[in-house]
Formats: C-alpha cells, structure tokens, sequence
C-alpha cells in the first residue's frame, strides 16, 4: 500500500512533522511505501522530505493530511479520490493571540474555519486527543478516531552528553523546565507569578528555564520580561534559551527538578512524555488535553492558585519518596506510547480506510 503523508511545513524539532517522520518509518517497517511531502522544508531536510510539487504526493492509496495550519493542502486533499486521512493536531484559539499580534489572530481563525470546511471531505478524522477528536466531531466530521503523536524519545534518552551545560546548570538551584514556544497559550507569565510564589514562600535557590522560540510573538515576550521587572526579581533566575539542538535539550532535561506546564490549550503537549522518559516529575494545571496526555501520571492541579502550586513544587522538589513514586507512575504510563501501540494503531486506521 502507498502510503503519503502531507505536512505543510517540515522543520527539524517541530513536534508534528518529527511525529510524522516516524510514523513514516514505522509505515515502512510494516511493508508499505511511505513518503512525507511538505509544502517548506528546512534545509537539512531536503532529501528526506520530499516537495508537495512532486506528482506522487497525489498517488496514495492513503494519504494522512497533518492539520494544524491552513494551506493549499486542505483544497488538494478535499479533491483526492479516495483514502483521506486528516490528523488534527490542533489549532491555538484566535483570543490568545488577538492582543498581541492581529496577524497570528486572523491565521488561527482562518485555519478554524479551514478546518471546518473539510468536514465532508475526509475518510477518516483522527485527533491527536480525544479532547481534539470532540472537536472534529462537533464540527461534523464522521467517522472519527484517536491518533496520538509518535514522539521520538530516544532523542532524549540517548542523546551525547554536553559537559560544559551539564556541569553549568549542576549548582545550588533548583531547576524548573518548560519547553515550547513562548506564546499567550503557554501562560509564560504564569511562570513569573509562580516564580514570585516560590520566592516568598520556599526558596530563594532557583532557576526557570524555557526552552524554545521566543521570537513568534514578541509583544507577549516582551511582557514576560515587564512582569519580571515589575515583580523585582533576578533576571539571572528565568533562562530562556531559545531553539536547541537534541542533545542540548536532552541537558535541560537531565537538569530539571521538576517540569512544569501552566499552559491553558494543549492539543496533545508532546514535552510531557519527554519529561516522563527523562525521569523529571512533571506537575501540570489541569487544562485542555494536558489530563489525557498526562493519564494519571505526574501531578495536576486545578484552580490555578500558585501559591499551592508553589507548595506543590516544593514538594516535588524535596522529597524523594513522593519524586519516586511520581516517577514509577510516569514510567507505567509512558509505555503507553511506544512504537508497538503506534504500529497497532496504524494498521487499524489502514484497515478502516481500505475498508
């Protein structure tokens, strides 16, 4: 069977388009023909993945659209013949965005209403979560199903080591981690306000790093660094590092004390199975898809009070009997996602579609 992934936009470190390169190899593995085609490919992609141009991304007996942005894919998908499979990987609500950067506002609501249109005009409509899949079906798509990301989390766990990081991030301090974009969503200011939190309350000794862009809304990035101002504390105590290379993210990891996700909309949040497979306790706010995801393991908390997340924290931080068992429960709930599963579920949406 040929099977043809479409991504609109193939960039090295991006959680949907590296999901999709391993299922392609695990598409492979299962004895079919299997392509990625990307409408922009980063450079040290070229050859790997190959241009939508190319005629053959129209010739698959399947063909799964990875859906996050609106692009001419969507109108040369809803054409094809047969074999639809739309992945949505979710789309930020335009609200987040509409104070800072109009522009952004208008591409996530654009993509929504893009979205919505190929209702009708998929086989098959997959969410990356369920709280994704509730989506596509109140939109109307039918029939619909689960498809979880396949994260590579060898990039963390065997990754080269980085002396010189490792040994600059071992020191007094605690480290909390984040890794993302740093967007409304992501609540980064919320971070600062638990920083202030911890400070008063628990600890002077700590260190927040954010790992990832911080160039896509720089009004909102801006004001990060305004409440850290306002609230008076060390700039020295919030790193943000911007994009890294694996084995530097795998130090962030090795590094962390506890990884902490104060985002307010998660389509799946493909860091928390990299904190799991790091053995970093990982404490959530209850929001979105972050639950699902998450599955029992790790520690949530709902109302957003930092003052107890703050507590919280603390306890992750300190004491070894609750980090082990939120560990071990983080382990269990990781096996969850191997590639065996991700096979499993492959050759049943296959079976669906040829159906």
């Amino acid at each position: 069977m040929i099977v043809n992934q479409w991504v609109p936009a193939a960039h090295r470190g991006d959680a949907i388009g590296d999901s999709a390169r391993r299922v392609r190899g695990l598409l492979r593995g299962m004895g079919h023909t299997a392509d990625l085609y990307a409408l922009s490919i980063d450079d040290d992609l070229v050859g790997d993945v190959r241009p939508f141009s190319d005629p053959a991304a129209g010739l698959g007996d399947v063909t799964i659209l990875h859906f996050a942005l609106p692009s001419p894919m969507s109108a040369a998908f809803a054409r094809l013949p047969r074999g639809r499979v739309l992945q949505y990987h979710n789309i930020t609500p335009a609200r987040f965005f509409a104070p800072y950067d109009q522009g952004l506002a208008r591409l996530a609501a654009s993509g929504r209403q893009e979205l919505a249109a190929l209702a009708g005009h998929a086989d098959l409509a997959l969410g990356a979560s369920e709280y994704n899949r509730l989506e596509l079906e109140a939109l109307g798509f039918r029939p619909t199903g689960v498809m979880p990301l396949a994260v590579d989390l060898e990039r963390i766990t065997r990754a080269a080591a980085r002396p010189s990081l490792d040994e600059a991030l071992d020191d007094d301090q605690a480290n909390f981690l984040f890794v993302g974009r740093i967007v409304p969503n992501k609540r980064i200011e919320d971070y600062i306000c638990l920083a202030r939190m911890y400070e008063r309350y628990i600890d002077e000794r700590y260190r927040f790093i954010f790992v990832g862009r911080t160039d896509r809304v720089p009004g909102y990035y801006a004001r990060v660094w305004a409440l850290v101002d306002r609230y008076r504390l060390k700039p020295d105590r919030f790193l943000f590092t911007g994009v890294v290379s694996d084995d530097e993210l795998a130090a962030y990891y090795r590094a962390a004390t506890v990884y902490v996700s104060l985002s307010e909309h998660e389509g799946f949040c493909a860091p928390l199975l990299e904190a799991m497979a790091a053995d970093v306790p990982v404490l959530a706010y209850e929001s979105t898809a972050v639950p699902e995801t998450l599955g029992g393991a790790g520690v949530l908390f709902s109302p957003k009070d930092m003052e107890y997340a703050a507590e919280l924290l603390e306890i992750l931080a300190d004491d070894e009997d609750v980090r082990a068992a939120v560990i071990a429960g983080q382990r269990a709930r990781l096996a969850r996602f191997g590639d065996a599963r991700i096979a499993r579920d492959l050759a049943a949406v296959l079976d669906r579609v040829a159906s």
